[in-house]
């Protein structure tokens, strides 16, 4: 096997695939960068049975065939290489790569050993990357990091008619944004995908463009494909019930109030400075504004007021400050609307609604909304 190809072409594809690759992995095999050289130049794949990475690079292929090279290590090296033309051959002595006056020679991992890449065959849809880039932004972060509950470490795909949600739940808050679809072939799917992988996926699919997604298999391998130029992911999906949450959100309330996001940020981010790490942060509401107070260790405290335009009788509640301030980051809109919602049950709190706002007096669009639990003031 021997090709040459262009440094930063060769480099941005081990890193592309490598990303999705874990630390540490319990499988060396599944350590390994796939290369297949043909006439049809480069292909490069990793995979580790849960989500796997595929890209095709132009290549000058003076010898065809195939290798398994460590990952991590190549996209070390292939990050520094200098600036000249990159050859691999393999020989004797293993695999050896050459950039200029730098040489590597590596091991080769046996080819054989190496699962199959899944392939991608189902029924695809198109949604705008950027759009998908920043919906996964506006609710990945709400999925739980407890694997003990794996449903909730996901976000759910749900696909109807012309429009794609995405949902995640940690149990205390609930995200969710739409974005258009558009499926001929599917008007109707979901697929619950761990949020890690989607996270990847967005940063690397974010500029321009359209995304293909596809999904395939059946029963305990069931895939979802995610395709883009050259480049193609897939994952595994979670099995399980993802809950109900979508029922959790209210139909339409009047008591609300509109607050300029970026001064309540800031404020946010300053009072809850000297709150224990799990101290909810005491929020009152009134017709003059919202006034923010905090009780810390060593008899620190805190307190604050940013103007707010509220309509509907004074609230006071608490809520997690790093929760209110992952759903400010979220809206990304100037004002912010927080709703209170009301609930049948008169001995359990109910939930606030973040939405953008467009203005003090003009609500934002509506595809983006997160749910956040309050938390019970004991003082």
């Amino acid at each position: 096997m021997k090709f040459h190809v262009n440094r930063d072409v060769f480099s941005e594809a081990v890193s592309f695939v490598v990303k999705l690759l874990p630390q540490r992995n319990p499988q060396p095999i599944l350590a390994g960068v796939l290369i297949t050289a043909d006439d049809n130049g480069l292909s490069l794949a990793a995979f580790d049975y849960e989500a796997s990475a595929r890209t095709t690079i132009e290549a000058t292929v003076d010898e065809a065939g195939t290798i398994l090279v460590h990952g991590r290590l190549l996209s070390d090296i292939a990050s520094r290489l200098p600036n000249a033309p990159v050859q691999v051959v393999v020989d004797d002595d293993g695999i050896v790569l050459s950039c200029g006056s730098a040489r590597f020679t590596l091991a080769s991992m046996p080819v054989q050993e190496y699962p199959a890449i899944p392939e991608v065959d189902g029924d695809a849809g198109l949604v705008p990357a950027e759009d998908f880039a920043t919906a996964i932004a506006q609710v990945a972060f709400a999925a739980s990091r407890d694997d003990v509950t794996p449903v909730l470490t996901g976000v759910q795909l749900e696909v109807s008619g012309t429009r794609l949600s995405l949902v995640a739940t940690d149990r205390y808050r609930v995200a969710l944004r739409e974005i258009p679809w558009d499926g001929a072939d599917v008007d109707s799917a979901t697929a619950l995908v761990p949020a890690r992988t989607l996270q990847e996926v967005g940063k690397t699919f974010s500029h321009g463009g359209n995304i293909s997604i596809a999904f395939t298999g059946s029963g305990d391998r069931e895939i979802i494909a995610f395709t883009s130029g050259n480049k193609t992911v897939t994952s595994l999906l979670i099995k399980g019930n993802f809950p109900p949450v979508r029922r959790l959100f209210p139909e339409e309330t009047q008591h609300h109030a509109v607050v300029n996001t970026a001064e309540l940020t800031e404020a946010v981010r300053r009072v809850a400075l000297v709150l224990d790490r799990s101290a909810p942060l005491r929020f009152t509401f009134t017709g003059e504004g919202v006034s923010m107070d905090a009780s810390g260790t060593e008899q620190a405290r805190a307190s604050e007021s940013v103007d707010a335009t509220l309509t509907g009788e004074d609230v006071t509640l608490g809520l997690n400050p790093q929760y209110l301030l992952e759903a400010l980051s979220a809206v990304r809109s100037e004002f912010t609307r927080i709703t209170f919602t009301s609930s049948d049950n008169a001995n359990k709190l109910s939930p606030v609604l973040v939405t953008p706002q467009t203005s003090v007096d003009r609500s934002g669009e509506d595809s983006f909304r997160y749910l956040l639990q309050p938390n019970l003031l004991l003082r």
